[in-house]
């Protein structure tokens, strides 16, 4: 998938340490979880008036004041702010007075308000700007968050509290608040607080120890994904890029030790986007292998060890909570609700899917024995290669075509902000007087139909060696009307950037994902909670990418299409014929996304779905993998999973374990509420203002599935809509 979407959050993610959205996060979603490790000692915090991060910004909606912090400032403020809300704690659980909804709930609630300003800005940085120092920094801040989640996880006093309060209050109280009752009592007891000493004990070494491995995770993958570029000798050897790719590959080379001339780098998913341009084919296989064993090997990037053990001690931790496996428990808090209801999902899928992958790839290599030769034998490195070549022969379409019409910021301006003026009322100010991380980030002041400023959005659109792979969207400053909080929201993508004085163009691929990306970013933005835990993208994995994937319908509806679409040079719309020909191959060989997407989702189902004896041990990895995609009926060489086990980020390294089927399900969730609007009237403010208040604003407040029967008038979700909109019906 595209969407990215990264959630740093501990054990208690919808109370106690906030995420940060992704998806995935919330990939591209809704969310991803990194875990934390135990530090051994605490060290003692020293007030400094010159820190930056300790005093109150004085910025335009409390925004980071880049210009002054300094990396070495983060350290000594999350400590401050982790004693801060450990004194917080402490004197909540020892409150003498009867337990209430004010004085537990609400008080726990806002304990952490502080800290949560610099740690979200903290990861921000962790995420997309990942400097040596910072780096440094993140293995000191983990384990100081840990010591402070455990603490607020196994504090008897405090659970007994908060269980009182469940049991005495909750039926009289009405709407977000008791939402939020609801949601820090069940945070705790899924975490274990109503488990025997014995059990709470073991069930604290297990999170203790996935937050090693999980962040072990978080160092070797991306250092592996690095390690995996392949390096070019030559100009000759890319024939079939365009010159803009050339330059990239050069600048890449140049940015990463120029060990050659030129170098392709690896991006997150299995396949990779240059292979349908290169004519080289000893190239493509290096590239397809590269990425594919980019960590399955038997060196210091192998991260089968830390797989085969993070599923182990997941399936305990179900177990310890009274759950068949890890699935069963993770999923009772999605609208899934049990592992039988996604496999049944899945199957219907998998049984219309089927035949048409396999006709496609009959196609494509009968289309490539045209030109090889009878005996030619398609690989997976030659899918894209050759499907893009049917593509531009039957269609008349190649993405060199009408990449000159998708210019970054004419997509970002007359795209992705126009449409959401149109729908929301948006307007957008660029405010160049407020700082960012990085040179090539964009601020706006967002400001509602009235006029109101109502948030800030930052935009990150370009690759380079300190960002992580993927596309998401996450906060510096989460919606919250009890705080007096405005959003301050930021996206996230991977683009390549033009070399100096040269326009930095996009794929069709590409665009769709800013608009995704934005979506979520609306999903914030237009967040109207009380509690910051309740806000915005606080909300189910399987509910949380439908926002950002509704939103990418908007990139080809004609008037915001016509909008955008104007080339680089003259600033002439796309012809029309040739728009016609660029929309009606979006769907060309859509089988292929479609079963990588399932393959993964599979392989992750299948790691979750055992109990701890019955997982495989590390050596056993790739053969697991593989029989659980025969088992599934989805064993393909040809449209191999779009995340292989050990690169598969969304499972081991966030929070998407038993969850990446939620890509699929919020998409048939996205589809139905695109037929909505566009029965009612796509672009039509009052229906936008209609699904702002039905959905967008309200974030967890109410019951997810409800929500979405308010706005679509349907009793449940049609899955097949999904197969009708990727044209396999």
């Amino acid at each position: 998938m595209k969407f990215s979407k990264t959630f740093f959050a501990l054990a208690l993610a919808a109370v106690v340490f906030q995420p940060i959205s992704e998806m995935s996060a919330i990939e591209n979603g809704t969310p991803q979880k990194r875990k934390v490790v135990k530090s051994k000692k605490r060290t003692a915090v020293k007030t400094t008036t010159t820190n930056t991060l300790m005093q109150k910004s004085t910025l335009p909606f409390g925004a980071p004041d880049f210009s002054k912090i300094k990396e070495t400032d983060y350290l000594p403020a999350i400590k401050q702010e982790i004693e801060k809300q450990r004194k917080a704690i402490q004197r909540i659980a020892a409150n003498k007075q009867k337990a209430t909804f004010q004085n537990t709930i609400v008080a726990f609630e806002e304990s952490g308000a502080a800290r949560e300003l610099v740690v979200n800005v903290f990861f921000g940085l962790v995420s997309a700007h990942k400097t040596p120092v910072i780096a440094e920094t993140e293995k000191a801040v983990i384990p100081l968050l840990t010591d402070l989640e455990n603490e607020v996880i196994f504090n008897k006093q405090l659970f007994e509290r908060i269980k009182y309060v469940y049991d005495h209050e909750r039926n009289q109280l009405k709407g977000e608040d008791k939402k939020l009752l609801e949601e820090v009592y069940k945070q705790f007891v899924r975490s274990g607080a109503l488990l025997p000493a014995d059990k709470m004990e073991r069930m604290k070494q297990i999170n203790l120890r996935i937050s090693e491995l999980q962040q072990q995770w978080g160092d070797m993958l991306p250092d592996a994904t690095n390690n995996a570029v392949v390096w070019v000798n030559s100009k000759e050897e890319l024939s079939g890029l365009s010159e803009a790719d050339i330059a990239q590959c050069a600048k890449d080379a140049e940015s990463r030790g120029a060990k050659a001339p030129y170098c392709i780098v690896i991006i997150n998913t299995t396949q990779q986007p240059l292979l349908a341009s290169l004519d080289n084919r000893d190239l493509r296989r290096r590239v397809f292998e590269a990425s594919v064993h980019r960590a399955d090997g038997t060196g210091r990037f192998c991260t089968y060890p830390l797989v085969s053990e993070i599923a182990r001690l997941r399936a305990e931790q179900a177990q310890l909570m009274g759950y068949k496996n890890y699935a069963s428990y993770s999923l009772e808090k999605t609208m899934a609700k049990n592992p039988e209801n996604v496999y049944a999902f899945l199957r219907q899928l998998i049984a219309a899917y089927k035949p048409k992958a396999e006709a496609e790839t009959r196609e494509v290599e009968q289309y490539a024995r045209r030109t090889q030769g009878e005996d030619f034998q398609l690989q997976p490195y030659d899918r894209f290669y050759y499907s893009a070549k049917m593509k531009k022969e039957m269609l008349s379409i190649s993405d060199d075509e009408v990449k000159p019409y998708f210019n970054v910021d004419s997509v970002q301006k007359n795209g992705v902000f126009y449409a959401a003026n149109r729908v929301y009322g948006l307007t957008f100010k660029e405010r160049k007087d407020i700082p960012t991380y990085h040179p090539d980030m964009k601020v706006f002041e967002v400001c509602d139909k009235d006029g109101r400023p109502m948030a800030l959005f930052y935009s990150d659109y370009f690759r380079r060696p300190t960002k992580r792979g993927g596309a998401w969207m996450s906060e510096f400053i989460q919606q919250s009307n009890l705080r007096h909080l405005k959003p301050v929201i930021y996206n996230v993508c991977n683009n390549a950037k033009a070399p100096d004085g040269q326009p930095s163009l996009l794929t069709w691929d590409e665009v769709t994902t800013m608009f995704h990306e934005f979506g979520h970013a609306l999903h914030g933005m237009l967040a109207n909670c009380n509690y910051s835990s309740l806000s915005g993208t606080s909300v189910a994995r399987d509910f949380v990418e439908m926002p950002s994937q509704f939103n990418e319908s908007f990139a080809s509806i004609p008037e915001v299409f016509d909008h955008f679409a104007r080339h680089t040079d003259t600033g002439q719309p796309m012809p029309e014929e040739l728009k016609q020909r660029m929309l009606k191959s979006i769907n060309f060989h859509s089988a292929y996304a479609l079963g990588e997407n399932l393959a993964a989702t599979c392989l992750d189902m299948a790691w979750h779905m055992l109990g701890p004896d019955e997982l495989p041990t590390a050596d056993k990895a790739a053969e697991f993998e593989t029989k659980a995609l025969t088992d599934i009926g989805l064993l393909n060489p040809q449209i191999p999973p779009r995340y292989s086990t050990s690169y598969f980020n969304h499972v081991w390294g966030g929070g998407y374990a038993a969850g990446y089927y939620s890509y699929l399900w919020t998409e048939v969730l996205a589809v139905n509420i695109a037929d909505c609007f566009s029965k009612r009237g796509p672009l039509k403010p009052e229906v936008g203002q209609d699904f702002r208040d039905k959905i967008l604003s309200r974030g967890n407040t109410g019951d997810l599935m409800q929500m979405f029967s308010d706005f679509t008038g349907m009793a449940s979700p049609d899955a097949s809509a999904l197969l009708k909109a990727r044209g396999l019906e």
